[in-house]
């Protein structure tokens, strides 16, 4: 069921921000009066789920249909020079049916059978349809090719703009509604960090105070371990046993993060205060109460709950005897650690312990808010690319794919956070997309802003054959990624 419900999550996240992005070129084209043959939500290779379009002044549907021919025929032949030539002649619509699809100019909405993507097929554009024939037709005056430059520019930087302005939308919404909530380091810095074993070989130590990050203070908590990254950190300051320490990071730290992808690198601390128990608890049934303070295990002190996970797992399957404040006496508690490696109780929630920042938007302040949300994780995107493409780092090691993006959506449906992810998938892939990579839409963007310069337009057969490599360079990147998730799940 879990499953299930992050599958769900995911293709209607995908199917939202294909559909934005899709609809700015959709109505960019429409403005400048450029014929859309195809709107399509996922890919119609061969035939497609649904198809409606408008034939004789009548809405004409089609369920799991084929895909309908063309309006031009198709002929191979050989020259003189005994060279393989096709001649492409338009067909007669005058001959056909009156409800034949091919007669009416108007738009075939539809959904396809294969539900990764989606596109608008504009009239006399070489796109990811590959449709040369096309092309290889008189130009007129409803094409895509016959626009000025500046026109082709906007309806090409339209779908990234819609996926932007979604983030946007999506960021003042949920600002408006549920504020923003943060953990301070401040709050953190009560009890200290827990460090795991590569913060330790940084130089980290259990207790630490973080103070700041290359010289710069990071107030919300959760933030520290990405500005690390990004920044590509070189000192953090903390405050240990009273006196300030720089931590030199050492030159692969960046490397080494992007590796472990633990979130627990540096954590906070909290006592491990029991506030409920388990169906089965082993803890209850050796007579621990709710309110006891677990400090210890054996005879290892773990006076953080924190301490506590990271010893307990060397005792499963062993008995055991836990250590537990209540009403000022240390009680000793034996039991039997179960194979699974848990005593079967709940801790206390982060709101305890910790004073959690909260930011409280009207809807009037969400709208620069949003702006600035958006453009700020515009920016984090843009620097976790550089990284990728940078050998030195192995970013690219942690690349993933389908798999990966399902992960991020949790176990049960929760709308504010399926909007977070969605907001930020948007900006995922407007900056894929504006990528100077043929096929993509940043590739189409630099041959237009290559002829807005330069008054010269790119070939058409040019054209053809960049889609083509653009096309096996995005084939290669999305193998890729998808392989580095098959790895991950053998590991």
């Amino acid at each position: 069921m879990v499953i299930l419900i992050k599958v769900i999550q995911f293709f209607l996240a995908l199917s939202i921000l294909i559909f934005v992005h899709e609809l700015g070129h959709f109505m960019a084209a429409k403005a400048f009066k450029v014929r859309v043959d195809k709107f399509y939500l996922f890919f119609d290779w061969g035939f497609s789920l649904l198809r409606v379009k408008r034939v004789n002044g009548k809405l004409r549907w089609k369920f799991f249909s084929k895909n309908v021919p063309e309006k031009y025929t198709v002929t191979e032949y050989k020259d003189a020079a005994g060279k393989k030539q096709t001649k492409v002649e338009p067909i007669d619509l005058s001959t056909l049916d009156p409800d034949d699809w091919r007669t009416s100019d108007s738009t075939e909405y539809g959904i396809g059978w294969f539900p990764l993507g989606g596109y608008n097929k504009i009239a006399g554009m070489i796109d990811e349809s590959m449709d040369k024939e096309q092309i290889k037709q008189p130009p007129q005056d409803w094409e895509f090719r016959s626009k000025p430059a500046w026109k082709r520019f906007i309806i090409m930087v339209a779908g990234v703009f819609m996926n932007v302005v979604l983030a946007i939308c999506i960021y003042i919404g949920l600002l408006s509604k549920y504020g923003e909530q943060y953990l301070p380091t401040s709050e953190v810095n009560k009890y200290g960090i827990a460090a795991d074993s590569l913060a330790q070989s940084f130089g980290f130590r259990d207790g630490d105070k973080i103070l700041s990050v290359n010289g710069k203070e990071v107030a919300d908590f959760q933030r520290i371990q990405m500005e690390m990254i990004l920044a590509d950190a070189h000192t953090v300051e903390v405050e240990r046993d009273g006196q300030v320490v720089v931590i030199e990071l050492p030159d692969d730290a960046t490397a080494k993060l992007l590796s472990s992808q633990d979130v627990n690198f540096i954590t906070y601390r909290t006592p491990f205060v029991i506030t409920d128990f388990s169906a089965g608890s082993v803890a209850q049934a050796s007579g621990m109460e709710v309110g006891d303070v677990i400090v210890g295990v054996n005879d290892i002190p773990t006076p953080y709950y924190q301490d506590f996970v990271r010893n307990i797992k060397t005792f499963k399957d062993q008995d055991i005897n836990i250590s537990a404040v209540r009403d000022f006496d240390t009680l000793r508690f034996a039991m039997h650690l179960p194979e699974e490696g848990v005593i079967g109780v709940y801790c206390a929630p982060l709101s305890e312990y910790f004073n959690m920042g909260t930011v409280e938007y009207t809807f009037w302040q969400a709208i620069p808010a949003g702006f600035s949300k958006t453009f700020s994780e515009i920016s984090d995107y843009w620097k976790q690319l550089k990284l990728i493409f940078n050998p030195s780092t192995k970013a690219y090691e942690s690349v993933g794919g389908f798999i990966s993006i399902g992960k991020i959506f949790p176990d049960t449906w929760v709308w504010s956070m399926f909007w977070r992810l969605t907001a930020f998938l948007s900006i995922a892939l407007a900056v894929m997309n504006i990528l100077p990579i043929p096929a993509l839409d940043g590739g189409h963007i630099l041959f237009l802003l290559y002829e807005i310069i330069t008054r010269r337009k790119p070939s058409d057969k040019f054209m053809e054959i960049a889609e083509y490599i653009g096309l096996a360079i995005v084939l290669a990147l999305v193998i890729f990624a998808n392989g580095n998730d098959i790895i991950k799940l053998f590991r």
